[in-house]
């Protein structure tokens, strides 16, 4: 007989290198059982950083059905599982056909740069050029990072998705809108929907009235119809249609970050986390007013935990390229065959000899928002090897979240004393000993790295009607944490970090502004006759100066 441990809540994590499905029990927080499928990313073009709808969906049918095997064999009856919670890579932009329920183009992903164009076209509507023009009500610059800017792309360039919006079959969503409408039945009845959190990432979401601008719509030329509807993180939006969980609710949703930062329990003013996934994203909790950043940070909903219940804000410092620098490091230079063999290859060295390494793939994100600067390996000698590039990429992740905790620290007034972290790269021990070296302060991880996963199942557990969790900060699990503490002299660490800031500045300025379809070779701005000609005229004139 299957064996009964109460309530149990599971947690689809939709992440931009993986996706995973994850149960945990309601009453003691427990991980009990979980799956997980790694995505493939598709770059068609330089810059470009698309997935497919269809893949990102089967990848969370798969981690669903496999989990609920697993249990299975550990003998966990899933009929305990009373509610199901998403959270998501945000921002990532999809368009569909409501009557088809296919995609009508790839998902862009939040790295994606393609929109610079776009942007800078933006931006000449703005007096002054400002990018920070419509942070009043969105708490964001205008950049490439942001859902409008990529859905304008779409219905710019995309003729299928003009149509279907001509003809009132599109739909746009966040990734956590076409999850929950193709789980909850689709073009049979699916639910339409997105909490405040992710729809606070789209540019076209007013944060004080925590619904869609028509302004702001007005801005982007985004036909309102097209949105979904905005929910709170904490309720019931629909059921399962399908699989081995069909007829529980869906009834949590958060943003990735968000869902992490109610994993970390960090519910109180002033609270804050720091992720280590793709990117890397510290939030601070500033309880329920909107607190606007001098220094590059965004103005983010934290969560909304139930329809009646107030809007939490928090403010955000995002890095665009954390784990993803090991992942390349890995895949394009095969420098390790291993996310374990990118730590051992530093680990061997402990230092990077002076190498400094700015991952500014797509461009710098918190605080500079700088979309012309690229990635850069500086203080390269001929004693440089594989492993002070490993050890620079590592000590990267680490500099830039020393970047984003001043600007916190500038922006609350009040330095944090420690730093919590989650998320993948936190398993990584030098890493973390490094972070808390260059931010001379300690570094504290929760036993359970999952905390991404865990506030998806929070939300989820505790929303009206299913109520098998509670948020009551006396009812939440004690967590149990392991520190890291500054090892080198702070002399040590200003000096370091002062030669990575000199890195970034050398890694800014590098690329000009795109052509409008983001190619920008010469041969796209000449026809190819016009090109040789020219160019042999030149070489003939050359020939006849020099008298050759």
């Amino acid at each position: 007989m299957a064996a009964s441990l109460g309530p149990l809540v599971g947690a689809i994590d939709q992440g931009t290198s993986s996706t995973r499905f994850l149960v945990f029990n309601a009453g003691t927080a427990e991980l009990l059982s979980h799956h997980q499928v790694e995505l493939k990313q598709e770059f068609p073009k330089e810059g470009w950083v698309e997935q497919d709808p269809k893949e990102i969906l089967d990848s969370v049918h798969e981690c669903v059905e496999r989990t609920c095997e697993k249990m299975k064999e550990l003998n966990i009856d899933i009929a305990n599982i009373r509610a199901i919670g998403v959270t998501n890579q945000r921002e990532t932009t999809v368009v569909w056909d409501k009557t088809t329920g296919e995609p009508l183009y790839n998902a862009i992903v939040w790295l994606d740069l393609r929109t610079q164009s776009t942007v800078e076209r933006l931006l000449k509507r703005i007096p002054g050029q400002n990018k920070s023009f419509l942070k009043s009500k969105t708490g964001l610059p205008l950049s490439t990072y942001f859902s409008a800017v990529k859905l304008r792309w779409l219905l710019d360039n995309v003729e299928e998705i003009k149509k279907a919006v001509e003809d009132g079959r599109a739909m746009f969503g966040t990734i956590d809108s076409w999850l929950i409408w193709c789980l909850t039945g689709g073009i049979n009845g699916g639910i339409h929907c997105t909490d405040v959190t992710n729809a606070s990432r789209t540019m076209l979401f007013n944060i004080h009235s925590l619904e869609w601008d028509p302004e702001l719509c007005k801005f982007f030329e985004i036909p309102m119809e097209i949105l979904p509807n905005i929910r709170s993180s904490s309720e019931i939006y629909g059921v399962m249609e399908s699989g081995a969980l069909t007829g529980v609710p869906i009834s949590g949703c958060l943003g990735d970050q968000h869902a992490a930062l109610v994993g970390q329990m960090c519910f109180q003013d002033g609270q804050a986390k720091n992720t280590y996934g793709t990117g890397c994203f510290l939030l601070c909790n500033t309880g329920q007013k909107c607190v606007f950043s001098e220094h590059g940070l965004l103005t983010t909903l934290a969560y909304k935990m139930g329809k009646d219940k107030p809007a939490f804000y928090a403010l955000e410092g995002s890095v665009a390229i954390a784990g993803a620098v090991v992942r390349w490091l890995r895949d394009n230079l095969g420098i390790a065959n291993s996310s374990l063999e990118v730590e051992q290859l530093a680990a061997e060295v402990g230092t990077s000899y002076g190498c400094y390494f700015v991952p500014a793939f797509s461009g710098l994100y918190a605080p500079y928002w700088e979309p012309s600067a690229r990635g850069i390996i500086c203080g390269l000698t001929q004693f440089t090897n594989k492993n002070h590039i490993a050890f620079a990429a590592l000590e990267a992740v680490c500099f830039q979240t020393r970047e984003i905790l001043d600007a916190m620290n500038k922006d609350c007034g009040i330095p944090l004393n420690q730093l919590q972290v989650d998320g993948g790269m936190t398993s990584n021990k030098i890493l973390m000993q490094l972070q808390s070296d260059i931010l001379c302060i300690p570094v504290v991880k929760p036993s359970m790295a999952e905390t991404t996963a865990l506030g998806a199942a929070m939300a989820a557990g505790a929303a009206e009607g299913v109520e098998v969790w509670s948020l009551n900060p006396e009812d939440l699990t004690a967590v149990t944490w392991e520190r890291f503490e500054p090892q080198i002299n702070p002399e040590e660490s200003e000096y370091r970090y002062a030669r990575w800031k000199k890195a970034v500045m050398k890694s800014m300025g590098w690329e000009a502004s795109e052509s409008s379809d983001g190619d920008s070779s010469i041969f796209s701005s000449l026809p190819f006759s016009v090109f040789v000609m020219s160019s042999m005229l030149m070489l003939i004139g050359a020939k006849y100066l020099s008298g050759k």
